[in-house]
């Protein structure tokens, strides 16, 4: 079964009243959405509280999600809203880059899909056949997955390889 329909499934459990499914949600996505929002919060006790803040208003917002977006598009849009109140509550300023689409937060997730692939391979040392299963996806989108992140990771050490005489 895909992530998306898994999470399908459920919020419409939590929009019945389970609890547990709701809780499963946090669990899933905590620790993505506190990465998320600490590209914006410096301080990770502050991230916490904030992450914590997004899930209560996605919690009493459910009853409206419709299920047009995924789920943790529709999260990561309440994470970013919450940071930036948050971050002008406090007096600072929100940066600009949280001015941020639906297409972003499946940009940010494929790139955390690009992150893990690439660790449980070079790091943990898996095999392609196990990261497949470990992220539940055909081997194809293994392999796709690490090459483009063996790209993205070449892209960005190449300036500093080819700066290396100066």
């Amino acid at each position: 079964m895909a992530e998306r329909d898994v999470d399908r499934q459920l919020v419409a459990r939590a929009q019945r009243g389970d609890k547990r499914a709701f809780e499963l949600l946090v669990e899933k996505y905590q620790r993505k959405l506190g990465r998320l929002l600490s590209r914006f919060i410096r301080d990770p006790a502050e991230v916490e509280d904030v992450t914590q803040e997004a899930f209560i208003k996605a919690y009493r917002a459910l009853p409206a999600f419709r299920g047009d977006s995924a789920f943790y598009t529709w999260l990561y849009r309440i994470g970013i809203n919450t940071a930036k109140n948050y971050l002008m509550a406090m007096g600072r300023r929100a940066p600009t880059s949280t001015e941020v689409e639906a297409e972003d937060a499946e940009g940010f997730e494929e790139g955390e899909q690009l992150r893990d692939a690439i660790t449980l391979r070079e790091v943990d040392g898996l095999s392609y056949e196990e990261i497949a299963e470990r992220m539940d996806c055909p081997i194809g989108t293994v392999r796709s997955r690490i090459f483009r992140a063996r790209e993205a990771i070449d892209e960005k050490l190449r300036p500093l390889l080819s700066n290396e005489d100066a």
